[in-house]
Parts: C-alpha cells; sequence; structure tokens
C-alpha cells in the first residue's frame, strides 16, 4: 500500500505546479494497482479551504483512494519520532522558537506507514527520512 501525502494530492490537480505531472501519473498508477490510501490526517489536511469539505471523503473514494484510520500502533511511533524532534530542535537554530505542542501532521502520517510497513509518497521527504528512516519513499 501507498499513503498518499496531501501534497502529492494537491499538486496533482493544481496546473501550475512543477509537480503536477509526477504527481498526477503516480495518484493515477496508485488507483489503478489498488495501493492508493489517505488516512484522516491526509483528509483533514486536504479538507481545509474547500468549498465542501464533508464531500471529500466519498470523492476520495469514488476516485479509487482507500480510506483508512490509523492503528492506535501508530501513536507511540509518532510520539516516538515527535519526541526526537523536539529534542533535537532544542539544539537548533530554532531552539529558541516555541515548539509545537503537539505532533504535526506529518508525523502521524509517517508513524501510520512505518507500523503499517507502507510506502509514502510525497514532495516533502526531509521529515520522513529524519525521523521514519524505515519507510520507503516515492519522491519526484
Amino acid at each position: 500500500m501507498r499513503l498518499l501525502d496531501t501534497n502529492v494530492l494537491i499538486y496533482a490537480f493544481e496546473q501550475d505546479s512543477p509537480f503536477k505531472n509526477w504527481a498526477h501519473d503516480l495518484v493515477v498508477q496508485s488507483i489503478i494497482d489498488r495501493i492508493a490510501v489517505v488516512n484522516p490526517v491526509i483528509i483533514a489536511e486536504l479538507a481545509i479551504g474547500i468549498e465542501e469539505p464533508e464531500s471529500l471523503s466519498d470523492k476520495l473514494s469514488r476516485w479509487g483512494i482507500i480510506l483508512t484510520d490509523l492503528p492506535c500502533e501508530s501513536s507511540l511511533r509518532c510520539a516516538i519520532a515527535f519526541g526526537k524532534y523536539l529534542n533535537r530542535r532544542k539544539t537548533s537554530p530554532q531552539g529558541k522558537l516555541p515548539a509545537p505542542k503537539a505532533p504535526m501532521p506529518d508525523f502521524f502520517i509517517g508513524a501510520h506507514a512505518s507500523v503499517m510497513g507502507w510506502s509514502i509518497a510525497t514532495v516533502d521527504p526531509d521529515r520522513y527520512r529524519s525521523y521514519f528512516p524505515e519507510v520507503s519513499l516515492i519522491v519526484p
């Protein structure tokens, strides 16, 4: 299975995106192969700013994208990775800036893929590579 990161789904339909062709082809092939998956975190990110967010899940399902919940096991993996992020942040130039109080979406997405043994399609691989090195990434 392949988790489609929010940015891949956005770029697949954004005409002026430099990643449009890559993202569109990847989404289409993932749907054809029946391995395209999104979770509630990805759906929430996609729903921000659209006209009818309540119809998004149905639209994704009709396209052939599999909607799945995050397993409870991913919560611990998410927390561990976020803890590492906070510790690294303390020693970086960002250490003086206020840190997020809760894990950011990429930590939930990465933890989900990690626990399930799935890959992630993304155009923003840095955080996944840093905190979920075991996850296979599909990048442009």
